[in-house]
C-alpha cells in the first residue's frame, strides 16, 4: 500500500498536505483545476491584513503606508513567480476579467480589418475577449485543434497568418484535456509573421514552473487561486506591450501608469497582500525538500516544481493504467502519464453514459470530481460531446497522495458502468 510520503519522487506530500487547512481525510479533491486550496500561509496574510490594516492607500500616515507597501509586495510576488518585472504585471479578480481588459486596451490601436486568431481548445476566457473585438470590425480567425491528439498544430495555424495579424491567442495547457502545447514553436511561427501572443497558462501553472522571458510570450495569464493563492489573477505583458495599450481606467491615469491603467478600481488589498504566502509555502517546501541553500527564489521555485511535476506524474499514471483497461471507457489526449506532454487533468467519456450520470456516484464515496464543460464549449463540441453533458473530469494537485488516487480508483471501479 501506498505512503503519503513519496520516496520515489522525493516528494513529502504529508509535509505538503499539512500547510493546506481545508484538506481532510473526509474528501479526497479532484477538482483542483477549478481552484485548488489555500496554503496557511495566505490564510494568515488575508487574516492579519483584514485584521489590522482595513485602511485605504496611498497616504501619508504610517498604517496607509503599510498598507501600501504589502498591496505592492503582492505585484512584485506575482511579478517574481513568472520572472518577470513588477511593471509587466496586472493583477485583477480573474483571468477572464484581465483578458477582457487586454483585449480591448490592444484594440484600441487595431484598425477595422486587423485580425486576431483564436483556437477552439481554450478556456473561454481566452476566446470570447478576442470574439469581442469583432463588434468593432476585428477579423477573428479559427484555430481548430486535431481532435485525435487533442492537441494545436502550429501546422495547423500557418495558413491562418498574414500581414495584417495581431494576435494569436492560445492555452498552454488544455483545461479539459491536460496536453501541454508547444509554445516555443507557436511563439516563433507568430513572431515571424509579425503577430504578438497571449497565452493562456491557468490550467498550467498549477503544475509547471513558468519563465515568460524564457517562452518569449508577448501576454501571460495564470489565476492564482488555481495555483494555491487568493481569489485573483495575473497578466504579464511585455512591458513595451503594455505602454503602449490603451487605458482601462480613469482618464486622468496616464498612459505610462502600468499595471494601474489595466487595473481600474483597483485591486483586492487583503488578496494582493495575501499572494506572498504563497512565496511563503513554496519557501516551505524547498527547506523541508532540503532545496533552501539554491541561490535565489526563482530558482528554488524551479526545483519545487521539477519534484512536484515527478510526483504528479507517479500520481497520475494509476488513474490512466484503469482507464485504459476499462471497457468502453475513452481518454481525451495523451494516455501515456508523461510529464513532458500531460499534466495531472484527466477527461474521459463512458460510451453509452452522459458525464452527468459517472460523478454524483461518487459523492458517497468522498471522492470529489466534476462534470461539464469547464468554459471550454467549443472544445467538447469539437469532441461531439456537447450532448453528453460533457466530460468527466480529474484534476490533481501535488497534495493529492496516491492513497487519495487508489480510493479514486476504487470509487470508479465501483461505480462506473
Amino acid at each position: 500500500m501506498p505512503t503519503d510520503t513519496d520516496t520515489d519522487t522525493g516528494f513529502d506530500v504529508a509535509f505538503a498536505r499539512r500547510c493546506f487547512p481545508a484538506l481532510s481525510p473526509e474528501w479526497a479533491l479532484f477538482d483542483n483545476a477549478g481552484g485548488s486550496v489555500t496554503a496557511q500561509p495566505v490564510v494568515d496574510r488575508v487574516t492579519e491584513y483584514m485584521s489590522t490594516l482595513q485602511v485605504q492607500l496611498g497616504a501619508s500616515y504610517a498604517l496607509s503606508q503599510r498598507a501600501s507597501a504589502l498591496v505592492a509586495d503582492g505585484h512584485a510576488a506575482a511579478a517574481t513567480w513568472l520572472g518577470a518585472e513588477v511593471d509587466e504585471v496586472v493583477l485583477g479578480p480573474s483571468t477572464t476579467v484581465n483578458l477582457r481588459r487586454l483585449a480591448r486596451a490592444l484594440a484600441a490601436n487595431w484598425r477595422p480589418g486587423d485580425e486576431v486568431v483564436v483556437t477552439d481548445l481554450d478556456h473561454e476566457a481566452n476566446v470570447g475577449a478576442w470574439l469581442a473585438l469583432e463588434r468593432h470590425g476585428i477579423a477573428v480567425k479559427r484555430w481548430t485543434f486535431d481532435r485525435a491528439t487533442g492537441r494545436l498544430d502550429p501546422a495547423a495555424l500557418a495558413p491562418l497568418l498574414g500581414p495584417r495579424t495581431r494576435l494569436v491567442a492560445f492555452t498552454h495547457c488544455s483545461n479539459v484535456i491536460g496536453a501541454i502545447e508547444d509554445v516555443p514553436a507557436i511563439v516563433e511561427l507568430a513572431h515571424a509573421a509579425g503577430a504578438l501572443v497571449c497565452v493562456d497558462g491557468v490550467a498550467y501553472a498549477p503544475h509547471r514552473f513558468v519563465d515568460v522571458k524564457r517562452l518569449d510570450v508577448d501576454f501571460y495569464a495564470y489565476s492564482t487561486y488555481k495555483v494555491f493563492g487568493p481569489h485573483l489573477a495575473a497578466l504579464y505583458g511585455k512591458r513595451e506591450h503594455l505602454q503602449a495599450a490603451g487605458n482601462e481606467n480613469h482618464f486622468f491615469v496616464g498612459a505610462e501608469e502600468v499595471p494601474r491603467k489595466l487595473e481600474p478600481g483597483g485591486v483586492s488589498h487583503e488578496l494582493a497582500a495575501a499572494l506572498p504566502g504563497t512565496w511563503d509555502y513554496m519557501e516551505k517546501l524547498a527547506d523541508h525538500h532540503g532545496l533552501g541553500h539554491l541561490p535565489s527564489s526563482r530558482r528554488r521555485l524551479e526545483a519545487v516544481f521539477d519534484r512536484i511535476c515527478r510526483h504528479e506524474e507517479d500520481l497520475v499514471g494509476p488513474l490512466l493504467e484503469f482507464l485504459r483497461g476499462r471497457e468502453g471507457v475513452r481518454i481525451l489526449g495523451p494516455e501515456p502519464a508523461d510529464a513532458s506532454v500531460r499534466v495531472p487533468i484527466v477527461g474521459f467519456v463512458v460510451d453509452g453514459h452522459r458525464s452527468s450520470t459517472v460523478t454524483p456516484k461518487l459523492d458517497a464515496h468522498g471522492v470529489a470530481v466534476r462534470f461539464g464543460d469547464f468554459y471550454a464549449p467549443r472544445a467538447v463540441a469539437r469532441l461531439g460531446l456537447t450532448a453528453n453533458d460533457g466530460i468527466v473530469r480529474v484534476s490533481m494537485a501535488h497534495y493529492n497522495s496516491a492513497d487519495e488516487v487508489d480510493r479514486l480508483i476504487g470509487a470508479l471501479d465501483q461505480t462506473m458502468p
